[in-house]
């Protein structure tokens, strides 16, 4: 095994932990962290594989948009805090799909390709980028629009209040004031 395979493992097997620890925390905040660790595991692992562009676009879009936006939505919604609650029956359930569609992933790979490598080649970093800014340049338009959209909708949700009264109508009344004789 070269050092790349290595650093490989190191990374797939800290992203693999990182996933199900993503999947089996009980507080919707700490599996939003741990899917921070998840995606940044993914950018090593293209990074070990000499992707750089990918990485870095993984690191841009994932874990510098959409994961800080998911974290400021349940910041602002207070929500981070609440523990979820699954039956056994659904956790099961998850955990057996989870295992089928690794084990049918892995099975047909391995029908495919053997245990060979596979070079794979790509478009390079020029022809990536002209796509990106010239063809492409909508969808990333529209899609930097719906992250904004979903902010300012974080934050419309959070300064709704609660069962539709106004905060100031949920403070206590004042006492009445004595009145000052003169």
């Amino acid at each position: 095994m070269s050092g790349l395979e290595v650093l490989f493992l190191a990374v797939a097997l800290l992203t693999a932990g990182s996933a199900l620890l993503s999947v089996i925390a009980r507080d919707v905040l700490h599996a939003a962290l741990w899917l921070v660790v998840v995606l940044g595991g993914l950018a090593g692992c293209y990074l070990v594989l000499g992707a750089e562009l990918v990485a870095l676009v993984q690191l841009l879009v994932y874990v510098g948009a959409v994961i800080v936006l998911v974290l400021f939505a349940l910041m602002l919604t207070r929500d981070g805090g609440v523990p979820v609650v699954t039956s056994r029956g659904q956790r099961a359930g998850s955990a057996l799909v989870g295992a089928g569609v690794t084990i049918l992933l892995g099975g047909t790979l391995l029908i495919a390709f053997g245990w060979d490598q596979v070079r794979v080649d790509g478009p390079s970093n020029t022809e990536v980028a002209t796509g990106i800014f010239g063809i492409y340049v909508w969808p990333f338009e529209l899609l930097s629009a719906l992250l904004l959209l979903a902010l300012v909708a974080a934050v419309a949700v959070a300064r709704t209040p609660v069962g539709g009264k106004d905060s100031a109508s949920q403070r206590p009344a004042a006492p009445p004031s004595e009145a000052v004789a003169p």
